[in-house]
């Protein structure tokens, strides 16, 4: 797949198959591909938490207050994504240009976390809705909590119209 095409399969899924776990080299290439993302000063500010079974289950009833992301207890493997602290020369630019670098650096390593585990057959969908402090507790974390990726094969694979708006509305040619 080019990366047109992994775009347009990209979808948040919300109905995984449950009797499919997701394999060890399928997940340990999603995982490199978020290593290699690019970040402010090379600092990669976050850190992935990996949960399975329990761990997993956990999770994701963590994401579910008022009755959200029902469908996270169904995805074999969820993917914590925490904040962690800026190396020097990235909290010194964020200082100075009053930046949030790494919430833009982990925006970039989910973009291609996702991106690859579509190129690699799995179903994603990013949950920014969760309980930072049972996660914390749950996975042993000392650092905000900003996503959860839920990660797994999609019950149904048929990819969805994208509603997207006009690209004459995001771009400006000067």
């Amino acid at each position: 797949m080019n990366f047109l095409e992994i775009a347009n399969a990209r979808q948040s899924c919300r109905n995984y198959d449950e009797s499919r776990v997701v394999e060890r080299e399928k997940l340990e290439t999603i995982l490199q591909a978020a290593r290699l993302a690019p970040s402010a000063c090379n600092g990669q500010p976050y850190k992935l938490t990996v949960c399975k079974g329990n761990t997993a289950r956990e999770v994701a009833k963590a994401t579910m207050g008022l009755g959200m992301n029902k469908f996270a207890v169904q995805a074999p493997v969820l993917i914590v994504i925490s904040e962690m602290p800026y190396v020097k020369s990235a909290a010194m630019g964020a200082k100075v240009k009053n930046n949030d670098y790494r919430s833009i650096d982990i925006g970039i390593a989910t973009a291609y976390l996702t991106a690859e585990a579509t190129a690699q057959g799995l179903s994603t969908c990013i949950l920014g809705w969760l309980d930072d402090d049972k996660i914390r507790k749950i996975c042993g974390l000392e650092y905000p909590v900003r996503l959860v990726i839920t990660v797994g094969y999609a019950k149904d694979e048929t990819i969805r119209p994208k509603k997207r708006k006009d690209l004459a509305e995001l771009v400006n040619h000067l």
